[in-house]
């Protein structure tokens, strides 16, 4: 218990006290790993397939994606609800270019990157260099995203290229995890191609946090922008590039997301933007800015999803539940970062005096 106590607050002496974000992120791991373990205990059943575990992914590859992606730009204290609606909008021309139009499924992610680089191309200079509020601009763009996603298509339509349809149906097996059918075949896990492009972006979006200026300067900027610019950061260029990448990210998760359903609808990623915010508070984001992970918010997701099963598992299935057993669990979050990080300053200021 001495060594944890060293390691949160620090000590006089050669130790130095976890940084917020780590601090955030460890929370975020032990409460994710405790709540699944306690699962597996109570209720047993799917919870101890390897396959519903790696499901966690496979149905939340987009969301990962999308939740990074805000996660990039609530560090800089900003906030991107249009999200969900790109999502939906990129994954509905995405269908109608390869249906109506031949195209292939290079082409297609060309047209989810640029509808998601326009995106934050559009906001980001409006948050950024016209100084609109980025809950005000990003609104707009969600109900822009969603209008123009009816235009392209007023009805759903399904994916039926080859080439992509072989992409959306590649499984990649995993043959230490699975299961024994009853017949005593062995049945491997798997998870799908649009999981291993989020884990890559999830590892390229670390290290650059971690290693570059660009992270740097991020996390300088959302902690305080004054002292950013006594530092010689350019805030609003940092902020705009965020957005933009926020952006890219929406593009490529909006492939993921039509990689996972084979399909394009109106109605695709609904309340994507809500979960995604909610993935990246419970993966240690503050929305002040300054502080995140998107490995935290990669545990973020899973924990948001994993309560959700919970309730299933419980027997109370109807969609209410789970919206408040989210709503309960965000709180809980927002509550304990607020508590911990009080008491932390608050015992960190003791030592310096």
């Amino acid at each position: 218990m001495a060594n944890i106590f060293t390691n949160l607050f620090g000590k006089k002496g050669n130790r130095q006290p976890l940084s917020n974000t780590t601090l955030l992120l460890t929370i975020t791991i032990v409460t994710f790993v405790g709540m699944y373990v306690l699962a597996m205990l109570i209720w047993g059943g799917g919870f101890l397939n390897p396959q519903q575990f790696l499901d966690l992914f496979n149905n939340n590859a987009y969301l990962i994606v999308t939740a990074c992606g805000l996660t990039i730009v609530m560090i800089t204290g900003g906030i991107d609800i249009s999200v969900g609606g790109s999502v939906a909008l990129i994954t509905m021309a995405s269908v109608v270019f390869m249906e109506d139009k031949g195209g292939g499924i290079f082409s297609s992610l060309l047209i989810a990157l640029g509808i998601g680089l326009a995106m934050g191309l559009i906001q980001g200079y409006f948050v950024a260099y016209l100084k609109i509020q980025p809950f005000i601009v990003t609104l707009a763009g969600m109900f822009f995203t969603r209008g123009m996603t009816t235009i392209v298509s007023k009805v759903p339509r399904t994916a039926t290229n080859p080439a992509f349809l072989a992409v959306k149906d590649c499984y990649i097996d995993i043959p230490f995890l699975g299961t024994y059918a009853r017949n005593g075949r062995w049945i491997p896990s798997s998870i799908e191609v649009g999981v291993i492009i989020a884990l890559v972006v999830v590892l390229i979006l670390w290290a650059m946090l971690k290693w570059t200026r660009f992270g740097r300067n991020l996390y300088a900027v959302g902690g305080n922008q004054e002292s950013a610019l006594m530092l010689g950061i350019n805030v609003q260029r940092t902020q705009f590039f965020a957005y933009i990448l926020c952006g890219v990210l929406a593009g490529i998760a909006g492939f993921c997301y039509l990689l996972h359903t084979g399909a394009g609808n109106a109605s695709n990623a609904t309340g994507a933007e809500m979960q995604a915010i909610a993935s990246s508070i419970i993966g240690g984001t503050l929305l002040s800015g300054g502080v995140g992970s998107v490995v935290g918010t990669l545990f973020g997701v899973m924990s948001l999803k994993t309560i959700n099963n919970i309730v299933v598992a419980s027997g109370l299935r109807e969609p209410y539940w789970q919206s408040i057993t989210t709503g309960l669990m965000l709180c809980f979050f927002i509550l304990l970062q607020s508590v911990i990080l009080s008491q932390r300053k608050k015992k960190l200021g003791n030592m310096a005096g």
